[in-house]
């Protein structure tokens, strides 16, 4: 059964995150005032500390994940900070020891009496927002191509890598199809390459969350993200059913106008359904 690989220290997998960074990406979600570019940096970074906490044991932090995140905009390579800059995918335990910084965020839950509590927490910043110039999404998925097909080689039998690209426009360097069709076409005895797209809105429109024909989409962009995109695996259909999704079994891993909220979700169930191949 494909997608079914164990994933541990001698046999991890892992996480490759392509981020616009164009210009457009300044704009402000819609029916807020966060730029878009600021609200993928929080989440990717939110993200990246989910990652490590779920690697974390009592001897600290495993390598079951390689992480990389590339931007592309007025420059395309790796986008993380520090001492990690210039590398492509990293070691989750190299990621948990390098955080460009710590900043004191506050945050607001439910005190379970009718009221709001306030809490200061820590917030680890490995990536930060950019915003300019077009977007060489091609030159992008080569950089994956290249990133991805390393990892199979060093680690053949691996969970099947994970590739999510977030974008809010087209490509400024010609036609994606081919190169992401060759991401797509790479695969480890447990599977093909996941790749996955979120179109990121200033939109009033409602997402439009995993479809599972192009029939359904409102334009010919968004049937070009649904075309590139990869099937949802069985684990990650269960995963979006149990959180309320209305998913086939022909869905595919794309939402098209993606707010913040649908955004993080998105992220949120992509990358927990490795989690019961942890060993």
């Amino acid at each position: 059964m494909p997608y079914a690989a164990e994933i541990s220290r001698t046999n991890p997998s892992c996480f490759l995150f392509l981020l616009d960074q164009s210009g457009s990406m300044s704009d402000t979600f819609s029916g807020g005032s966060k730029k878009k570019a600021d609200g993928v940096a929080d989440a990717i970074n939110k993200l990246l500390q989910t990652l490590v906490l779920r690697c974390s044991k009592s001897e600290g932090v495993r390598d079951y994940y390689h992480v990389g995140v590339i931007g592309y905009g007025k420059k395309v390579g790796p986008a993380l900070g520090g001492n990690l800059a210039g590398f492509g995918l990293v070691p989750i335990k190299v990621i948990a020891d390098n955080p460009l910084r710590i900043e004191q965020r506050t945050r607001h839950s439910d005190d379970g009496a009718g009221g709001i509590l306030t809490q200061t927490v820590k917030f680890p910043v490995w990536f930060e927002p950019v915003a300019h110039g077009q977007t060489p999404m091609c030159e992008a998925f080569d950089q994956a191509w290249h990133l991805v097909s390393a990892f199979i080689v060093q680690f053949p039998g691996c969970y099947p890598p994970m590739i999510v690209n977030i974008t809010d426009g087209e490509a400024s360097d010609g036609d994606p199809t081919p190169r992401a069709g060759m991401v797509r076409d790479l695969a480890s005895t447990d599977g093909n390459v996941l790749l996955f797209n979120v179109h990121i809105s200033a939109s009033a429109s409602q997402p439009i969350l995993y479809p599972d024909r192009e029939a359904s989409l409102p334009d010919e962009f968004a049937r070009f993200l649904f075309r590139i995109s990869s099937p949802l695996p069985p684990a990650m259909l269960q995963a979006a059913r149990r959180d309320g999704q209305a998913v086939s079994d022909a869905s595919r891993g794309f939402v098209f106008n993606a707010d913040l909220v649908s955004l993080i979700k998105f992220l949120d169930i992509g990358t927990r359904v490795s989690d019961k191949n942890l060993r």
